[in-house]
């Protein structure tokens, strides 16, 4: 490698070691506070400017030795998205040539985020603009940061590994802050996920202010800091090797240009110490290279600090999170109708692009709204990223759900509807037909040749047919028939006696507030599961009336409409045969309080667990083993994501969660962790710490909508309770059929994919990012507490041929077919990638680049 070839032409002219001479490392940037500092166009300026700058920079110290050549580093991917759209062609490909000889430096994340509220997709897709120019350009991009909140989830290492990258380092403020952040145990470690993946993680100790090392501008005097990282008698003694670095110099400017970092390296630099200009890369190879077996490993999660100020806006926060969620549901439907149409996803290019962008924008980390641009401001920017994110899956999930319709065969004169399921096993639910067709009716499973169980709901131009859709294929389709006549009677799906509703695995009573103040588990002995003298789903005030909604033989459910303090209405439906209780709560007013559902279970001595940002985590300290650090953390409120878990050695009960993006464990508090208390509050909207930061009254809304679903099970399975909650949150989509007998999908049911496992779950399945000629994207996570072997095929497409890509869709290599399909074996918690080749397509150039270029010191 050149850099080193340079570093061992310098130490012999000096007569010292390379690995003894002491090698400093200083890297300027431009923290980027996107509408903090300043608005999108004062962004876009800066950005094109500075680049402009910097590049001039480089280019005119190119004469110098190589460690007093200027470098710069982008702080997030925004930088290039911007340039790219706002310069010709030329100038756009002068900055890749600077990307390429490693003089100029990107990371994957396309803003500075906090993460602690995004589902793991949302991290992926943000990322995904980096993956594209990747490929396009041939380059790799193995740095990721993520700046200036003291917290940081746990399962972002595995996420990060997956998408490629390989090195992160970490400043904090130390400021809004409720932690403490000093004294690190580790000052750069290896930081992995549960499934043994991550990066090199430099993040030291802040021991002065965030304008010095351990700040997130490190080198805001470049000069200062090559002197306290030479001499600094308590850096130095957490700090025993020679290759010492320090990062950052923007700090909270909106804009910044210094010629200081190689001047400081020029003057620095002597017979016993290199000063060297750093692209952040290099550093880390270096010390790699030298030291990687002398730091330690470490797993686990830091908690949430700014990252809770998203709550500040919760209802806004809870509709991007469900859109994230029926992205799998749209992106699974286009690919079947892309094996069909080739061009279904051409003219969506720039709507998915400004979706993926969105989808990391929208947890910029500067959420404290307390800068120079306004939190009006801030707060429509949020709801900005929402609208870029639905513009692009409420079409794609609407034409691809009619492309389907349109290709299913049916014979002439019948009125049918397809139910597809977009999960990896087969299922059995509720779906809602829409029919308008006049009572009474009846509803046939075209592939039995049954009648299936179904209720009308709604009247008018909003009426549908709800029925039991059984047996319904892993990301396929079952065909229903409505026909005219009453057809045979079907008893109630539940009985209802006062607030208590019964369907015979649960009886639930609903109390007058809203609260549920009983559940019943007529599974387990009639066990109850509410705590004594608690409740379920309480807010703490209101009364109302219980009335029927809705009941017929696929459902029941009772509503009170609660009033309270906010006001707000209660839901819970019972559904025939179903092993769930689905709870949705309505908030009807605005509220400037900290609001959250409080759910009690009589589960004492249970453990809890919860999805949290790319991995389950168990709820305590490392030290008790848990998946919390033991310092340096906030655990008053945790990432909620698809589950949280409550289980004892032989019972438990897993609560779906589909909008709320924190809850509170136990009596948790900042610095104490509770997860042996069987309690959780799960967050609607707040101002944790304060009016002062995040967004005031919740921005004005005034309905927030909250869905939950309790399923009680024997021991702890993982995969289960995973299971359980996507079924809650991605219901099945159900539409009429408008084919022929000639349409090429089955009249009566089909699946694509086959995925045998009850451990490895279908993540996303989507047409690749260039068009459907580079294949489908599966991505699979395999989500028991040890490694588990699998396969996936495509049984109505015979796969040629597959590879391997990073989670980005960067190809990694070729993978051995095994009767047709994927095999593979991923480890614990391990989430994988693959580009699947179906037979009967087109496929494009699919070679990988005869050199893929990781960025690093030239």
């Amino acid at each position: 490698m050149l850099l080193g070839a340079v570093a061992l032409a310098i130490a012999s002219s000096l007569a010292v070691p390379a690995i003894a001479q002491k090698r400093i490392y200083i890297a300027n940037d431009d923290h980027t506070d996107y509408f903090w500092s300043g608005d999108a166009a004062q962004y876009r300026s800066a950005f094109l400017s500075t680049l402009d700058y910097y590049m001039n920079q480089i280019e005119s110290t190119a004469g110098n030795i190589s460690d007093h050549q200027a470098r710069y580093n982008m702080d997030c991917s925004l930088w290039l998205w911007e340039y790219e759209r706002n310069k010709s062609a030329t100038a756009y490909q002068r900055l890749i040539g600077h990307l390429r000889t490693g003089k100029l430096s990107m990371p994957l994340n396309p803003a500075v985020l906090c993460y602690g509220a995004a589902p793991a997709e949302a991290v992926l897709r943000g990322m995904y603009y980096a993956g594209r120019i990747e490929r396009r350009e041939s380059l790799r991009f193995p740095l990721v940061v993520a700046m200036e909140n003291q917290t940081l989830p746990g399962g972002v290492a595995s996420l990060w590994a997956g998408a490629g990258a390989q090195y992160s380092w970490r400043g904090v403020c130390g400021c809004a802050s409720q932690t403490s952040w000093g004294n690190r145990p580790r000052e750069i470690y290896h930081f992995n996920g549960p499934d043994g993946t991550g990066v090199c993680m430099k993040w030291n100790t802040m021991r002065g202010d965030n304008e010095g090392v351990g700040g997130y501008a490190e080198a805001r005097d470049p000069s200062a800091a090559v002197d306290y990282l030479t001499s600094n008698s308590a850096f130095l003694a957490s700090w025993p090797w020679q290759a010492s670095a320090a990062f950052g110099y923007g700090w909270d400017d909106m804009q910044s240009t210094t010629s200081s970092f190689v001047s400081t390296a020029q003057s620095k630099a002597n017979a016993s110490r290199r000063v060297i200009v750093s692209n952040e890369v290099d550093f880390f190879e270096d010390f790699l290279a030298n030291y990687s077996s002398q730091i330690p490993t470490f797993s686990g999660s830091f908690g949430n600090e700014w990252d809770l100020y998203s709550a500040s806006m919760g209802e806004v926060t809870a509709d991007f999170r469900r859109h994230i969620e029926k992205l799998r549901t749209a992106e699974s439907m286009a690919s079947v109708v892309s094996l069909f149409d080739a061009a279904f996803m051409t003219p969506r290019t720039t709507a998915r692009d400004l979706a993926f962008m969105a989808a990391g924008l929208y947890y910029e980390h500067d959420w404290t709204a307390d800068g120079p641009v306004s939190r009006s401001t801030r707060a429509q920017f949020q709801r900005d990223q929402l609208t870029n994110l639905m513009n692009f899956v409420n079409p794609l999930l609407a034409d691809a759900t009619t492309a389907i319709g349109t290709r299913i065969a049916q014979p002439g004169g019948t009125e049918r509807h397809f139910v597809f399921n977009p999960l990896s096993w087969t299922r059995s639910e509720a779906a809602d037909l829409p029919s308008t067709l006049a009572q009474p009716l009846h509803v046939i499973d075209v592939a039995t040749g049954f009648q299936t169980p179904s209720q009308v709901i709604g009247s008018g131009s909003t009426q549908k047919v709800r029925i039991l859709a059984s047996d319904v294929p892993a990301v396929g389709y079952k065909v229903f028939e409505v026909r005219s006549g009453a057809g045979q009677s079907f008893p109630a799906a539940a009985t209802v006696s006062g607030g208590t509703i019964d369907n015979g695995l649960y009886a639930v009573t609903l109390g007058a507030s809203g609260a549920i103040t009983s559940v019943v588990d007529h599974k387990d002995a009639n066990r109850q599961l509410v705590e004594s003298g608690g409740s379920m789903h309480n807010l703490g005030s209101g009364s109302g009336s219980i009335t029927v909604e809705q009941t017929g033989p696929v459902s029941v459910t009772l509503r009170v409409v609660a009033g309270g303090s906010p006001a707000h209405e209660t839901r819970v439906t019972l559904f025939a045969g179903l092993d769930r209780v689905d709870v949705e709560g309505t908030i009807t007013a605005n509220f400037s309080s900290n609001v959250s559902y409080d759910y009690r279970f009589n589960l004492a001595g249970a453990t809890l667990r919860h999805e949290e940002i790319g991995m389950v985590a168990k709820v305590a300290r490392a030290a008790q083993g848990g998946d919390y650090a033991d310092q340096n953390t906030r655990t008053d409120w945790l990432s909620f994501g698809h589950f949280a878990d409550f289980s004892t050695a032989s019972r438990g009960v897993t609560l779906s969660n589909w909008d709320s993006p924190f809850f509170q464990a136990g009596n948790s508090t900042v610095t104490s962790l509770d997860g042996s208390t069987p309690r959780l509050r799960a967050c609607v909207g707040m101002q944790v710490d304060g009016t002062g930061l995040g967004i005031q009254n919740q921005g004005g809304d005034s309905r927030f909508t909250n869905r939950f679903s309790i399923r009680t099970h024997g021991a702890y399975d993982p995969a289960a309770a995973m299971k359980f909650s996507l079924e809650h949150q991605n219901p099945f989509v159900a539409a009429r059929v408008n084919g022929t007998s000639g349409s090429p999908l089955p009249a009566t049911s089909w699946r694509l994919l086959d995925l045998p496992s009850n451990d490895v779950l279908l993540w996303a399945l989507k047409p690749a990012e260039e068009g459907i000629s580079q294949g489908l994207i599966a991505r699979v996570w395999n989500l028991a507490e040890g490694s588990r072997s699998f396969t996936l095929a495509l049984p109505s497409n015979t796969l040629t041929s597959a590879r391997r890509t990073t989670h980005l869709e960067t190809d990694l290599g070729a993978v051995t077919l095994a009767n047709g399909a994927v095999s593979g074996s991923l480890a614990r918690q391990q989430m994988a990638t693959y580009r699947l080749f179906p037979g009967g397509l087109v496929i494009g150039d699919v070679t990988p680049p005869a050199g893929i270029t990781d960025l690093r010191g030239p």
